[in-house]
């Protein structure tokens, strides 16, 4: 029953991405993110609704002339190195041929969405419209897994959708802390007392959430976050005192075999999986070095012989940290271009800062820029112990962010004009030359 509901309610949605290309950005936001069709059965759960819903958007585009005065940026010329440089690392890969095209097409089909994406945010409502999408598909586990959590009092784990980028229960983890300060964003943002009451209250679920997935990467994830949005925060006694109440409240929540887990954070010498892990971002190194322009390609410390190459007998499985992951696959060169889409992230959201401070027209990019670092700081910590290297949802962070500054430089710069023109200031003339 559940599957033929969603069947029918795409099949209504799909022909409004055609009419409005930016109503199929949402709906590429929540299929990608939330993975609803995961959670019903039959044949919704394989069909390929992302494709649809892509091809829906790109007609609308055309149709409609807007893809005829894209939005370009700085992230925008970086999604495309990023994909020819995936592309020759795939033509040069050592692993499996089918299994290394099958992922280099899943990560072409994601970067190829986030363009389109990103040359439609071409106002402030859209751009609030897809950070929404992204809160409202990954709160909804957040919120889900925190009333699981109250219910079984703490004693099983939070997990995500099946057959997804999250359903492991530390990427899940680390996907809610990513969210956590975009809630908080819309929060700020939202004007009605009620959305605001159940932003607050879907974040306190959405914490105990993270705390209930027995994550230890979490954890150390979940202390950056309190300690950046306590340094972000306005006024830091208060914010100090509500961080702490939330935290300790959601720890003492929690059962005696959590405590335990947690524990062995520092008993990581003792701990197999973390010396493992060890092994295995060592293993990912050396495939960097002995190929450093192209990697060992998609999948390649997944494969027994390629790691034979560098490390005979040693774990062939997944990473476990986006960056070890990245210089595995990839090597050096595409990991400078994945690195610069972070930089250029965080360069643009402290540029935003720093042209909207003071300016309540421009509250709502200055909240977005303070939140957004927030959680780029939560997936970099959190990653640095997950294979996440290649998260859909943290790049289309990366390009709101690139949306907002474009957004607050085009507002700005009249105010900039009129400025140098005040009484008592003199335009520059021809032939001047200026600073």
């Amino acid at each position: 029953m559940r599957d033929a509901v969603f069947i029918l309610t795409m099949a209504g949605l799909l022909p409004l991405a055609v009419f409005r290309p930016f109503v199929g950005i949402l709906l590429w936001c929540w299929i990608s993110f939330m993975n609803p069709h995961r959670l019903v059965y039959g044949v919704a759960m394989e069909l390929p609704w992302a494709v649809a819903i892509f091809a829906a958007t790109l007609i609308g585009a055309v149709v409609s002339t807007e893809i005829t005065r894209p939005r370009v940026d700085a992230m925008t010329w970086l999604l495309l190195a990023l994909l020819t440089c995936i592309t020759v690392t795939s033509v040069t890969a050592l692993g499996v041929p089918a299994e290394v095209w099958a992922k280099h097409d899943a990560v072409m089909k994601v970067i190829l969405g986030l363009i389109l994406t990103s040359a439609l945010l071409t106002e402030r409502r859209r751009i609030h419209g897809v950070v929404w999408a992204m809160v409202i598909a990954i709160g909804y586990y957040g919120v889900r897994g925190g009333i699981f959590a109250i219910m079984t009092g703490g004693n099983y784990r939070v997990w995500g959708p099946p057959q997804t980028m999250i359903n492991d229960n530390n990427h899940l983890a680390a996907a809610m802390l990513v969210t956590l300060p975009l809630m908080n964003y819309l929060r700020l943002q939202s004007r009605h007392h009620i959305v605001r009451v159940g932003l607050a209250v879907a974040m306190a679920l959405t914490l105990l959430a993270v705390v209930s997935s027995y994550s230890r990467g979490a954890l150390l994830g979940l202390g950056a976050v309190v300690a950046v949005l306590w340094w972000r925060s306005d006024s830091k006694i208060l914010s100090a005192a509500m961080l702490a109440v939330a935290l300790t409240g959601a720890i003492t929540f929690m059962p005696p075999q959590w405590m335990d887990r947690m524990n062995s954070i520092t008993e990581y010498q003792e701990d197999g999986s973390a010396t493992e892990r060890l092994v295995l971002w060592g293993i990912s190194w050396k495939l960097a070095l002995e190929r450093p322009l192209v990697g060992s390609g998609f999948t390649g410390p997944y494969n027994r012989e390629v790691v034979d190459r560098v490390a005979p007998g040693g774990p062939a499985r997944a990473v476990h940290s986006i960056w070890f992951e990245l210089l595995g696959e990839q090597g050096f060169v595409t990991f400078a271009v994945w690195l610069g889409m972070t930089l250029m992230g965080l360069f643009w959201a402290q540029r935003l800062i720093g042209a909207t401070r003071g300016k309540p027209e421009l509250s709502w990019a200055y909240d977005l820029a303070r939140m957004s670092q927030v959680s780029i700081v939560a997936y970099l910590v959190s990653g640095t112990f997950l294979s996440l290297s290649y998260w859909d949802f943290y790049w289309t962070l990366l390009v709101v962010i690139g949306a907002a500054w474009t957004q607050v430089r085009r507002a700005v710069a009249p105010a900039a004009a009129r400025a140098s023109t005040w009484p008592g200031t003199r335009a520059p003339q021809p032939g001047w030359r200026t600073a």
